[in-house]
């Protein structure tokens, strides 16, 4: 049986991998470590360049994903600066951004690569439409995501939902690519 390892130390989003994964026949495994992340506006090349440098040190096939946030009004900012922003701005200082502004739709995207050693990652992602709530909501998760993102046909921030159903409302579009990919490899060998 093949192995894959996600480099994550989240537990939802290696639930999420072994899910889409595993019935292939695959293993989905993890491993914590810090990659390098390079400072590009596109989450595609963040997890692309982790993903590669994940595979060359560790030797086996990786799995890495990067999300990111992305606002219409402002052209898409902060995209794949979230992390930045949540820490900088916080909530409150987005509230204070998004202050008079109508249009407030945004999007969440997940860039998954995967990449086994001396070769180029491959990318798959996956988009979860929503909008900017006009005020904080929410005792689950954390950050802008989570406290302020309302997903598309819904009513309530995602800090409103449990981890076991916050989770739910992410496209699996990711998934579903890279498990096509696999597939696809699977019968080439």
């Amino acid at each position: 049986m093949k192995k894959i390892t996600f480099v994550t130390g989240n537990w939802a989003k290696l639930a999420s991998a072994k899910q889409a994964i595993e019935p292939l026949g695959y293993e989905v495994d993890n491993i914590k470590i810090e990659t390098p992340e390079i400072q590009a506006t596109d989450v595609n090349e963040v997890a692309a360049y982790s993903a590669k440098w994940a595979a060359e040190e560790l030797n086996v096939p990786v799995m890495k994903n990067d999300t990111g946030f992305y606002i219409m009004h402002f052209n898409g900012f902060p995209g794949a600066y979230m992390k930045y922003i949540d820490e900088t701005l916080g909530i409150d200082g987005m509230l204070k951004l998004m202050e008079g502004i109508e249009d407030r739709s945004a999007y969440f995207k997940e860039a998954i690569a995967y990449c086994e050693p001396g070769e180029e990652s491959i990318i798959f992602e996956g988009i979860t439409e929503g909008t900017i709530a006009l005020e904080s909501a929410g005792e689950y998760g954390w950050g802008i995501i989570d406290h302020l993102f309302i997903p598309k046909g819904e009513e309530k921030t995602l800090g409103c939902f449990p981890d076991e159903e916050r989770w739910e409302f992410w496209s699996p579009d990711a998934y579903k690519k890279l498990t096509k990919h696999l597939e696809k490899t699977k019968k080439g060998k």
